[in-house]
């Protein structure tokens, strides 16, 4: 049987990062066994490569990771996990893997840009709670609010490169739909540039409203891991004052100049059938989202509690049937199609590149720092697409 010597002060490291126990981590290297392995097993030189495989199946670094024989250390450069203690979210190991991939991501950028000759300066302020949101929304918006577009993919996409601009670096991550652990965040940021989101194929305009309310993060230089950005939440008076002003300012810097138009309705009742129309033409003249400004109208207190859930569940309820029959009809297409003897193809959602990301590898490969099957590897793309990204 194959043996492998390994450096088991990498495992104990990783333990540390992931702030997992041995008793758990021994659990999810034993999964689907009926014997589970003991720590004399696991924390040793050497050991069978098959289970070397399954301690990777829990963390994913690669063989080599473990081989190395380097010596790591609790560095705060490392991780936000050794530069915080808590987050806004209880973080599974799925997300806390995530979280650990786009730091090395981050890392790895940056060094790579150094290597480039290329900077990544802050260009704009830093601000603090005691600044008012919606001042800093209104100044933000004249320096990084893009062209509006009704297609909100679009229009994330360019939030992205606008942000890009301005030396703000966005990664999205798409989530494979058969994953056995899902992620239980939604976004995050991280010092000193890097802003990080989950696709949210179901609802751009929480995806749009995630990034700008990260974007809030970066403007107070607050490192945070959210669960879940509150945009629809009664709980609103529960959070901290920096998720609160992180909300505020996405709210603001969303809806531009037709918060007067929200404000100065009257209070949303059942005669007044809750202001749906209004409210509707507001989500779709800014990409908010109804949920966001039936929250606006809880927080300036013109809508009642019961009303404010009433309408959210409404709407959920709608959205939920509304997904149902595109289901339907979706699967109905496949038996049509299995029945003529088609297959129904579709290519798997691609996350968006932000402008920053690609002319940072485009540099490292001109300046020779990386290989050509590197740069197809970083920016996902096959060999005979690379002329397309080196214009």
């Amino acid at each position: 049987m194959t043996t492998i010597n390994i450096n088991p002060e990498r495992i104990n490291h990783l333990l540390k990062l992931y702030k997992l126990g041995k008793k758990e981590f021994l659990s999810l290297v034993s999964e689907g066994l009926k014997k589970q392995f003991t720590e004399e097993e696991v924390f040793r030189s050497e050991m069978k490569a098959s289970l070397l495989k399954k301690i990777d199946k829990v963390f994913g670094k690669g063989l080599n990771y473990y081989i190395d024989p380097k010596q790591l250390r609790e560095a705060k450069e490392e991780s936000i996990f050794f530069r915080k203690d808590k987050f806004n979210a209880d973080l599974n190991l799925a997300s806390k893997k995530i979280v650990n991939q786009f730091e090395e991501e981050k890392i790895s950028l940056s060094a790579l840009s150094k290597l480039s000759d290329l900077t990544r300066d802050r260009v704009l302020p830093v601000y603090t709670v005691s600044n008012k949101p919606k001042e800093v929304a209104t100044e933000m918006r004249k320096k990084i609010y893009p062209e509006f577009n009704y297609k909100k993919r679009e229009f994330l996409k360019s939030l992205i490169a606008k942000f890009a601009e301005h030396n703000i670096l966005v990664f999205e991550f798409v989530e494979n739909w058969n994953k056995k652990e899902k992620v239980n965040i939604n976004g995050f940021y991280l010092k000193p540039d890097t802003i990080v989101l989950k696709r949210n194929q179901k609802s751009f305009s929480r995806e749009i409203f995630t990034l700008v309310h990260e974007l809030g993060h970066y403007l107070l230089n607050e490192e945070e891991i959210d669960e879940r950005i509150n945009e629809d939440t009664p709980d609103y008076n529960s959070l901290s004052r920096i998720e609160k002003w992180c909300n505020d300012f996405a709210y603001f810097f969303l809806v531009g100049e037709l918060d007067k138009t929200l404000a100065a309705l009257p209070t949303a009742t059942a005669h007044n059938d809750f202001h749906q129309d209004i409210l509707d033409e507001i989500a779709m003249a800014t990409n908010l989202s109804v949920f966001a400004l039936y929250t606006r109208l809880l927080i300036t207190e013109k809508i009642s509690l019961g009303n404010y859930r009433k309408r959210c569940n409404e709407i959920s309820e709608s959205i939920s049937e509304r997904e149902a029959e595109e289901q339907r009809k979706h699967e109905l297409e496949k038996l049509k199609a299995l029945e003529e003897g088609r297959t129904i193809g579709g290519a798997a959602a691609k996350p968006l590149l932000s402008p920053l990301y690609v002319n940072a590898i485009q540099s490292a490969f001109y300046e020779g720092v990386i290989t050509e099957a590197e740069f197809c590897k970083r920016l996902n793309i096959k060999a005979d697409r690379i002329d397309y990204y080196l214009k």
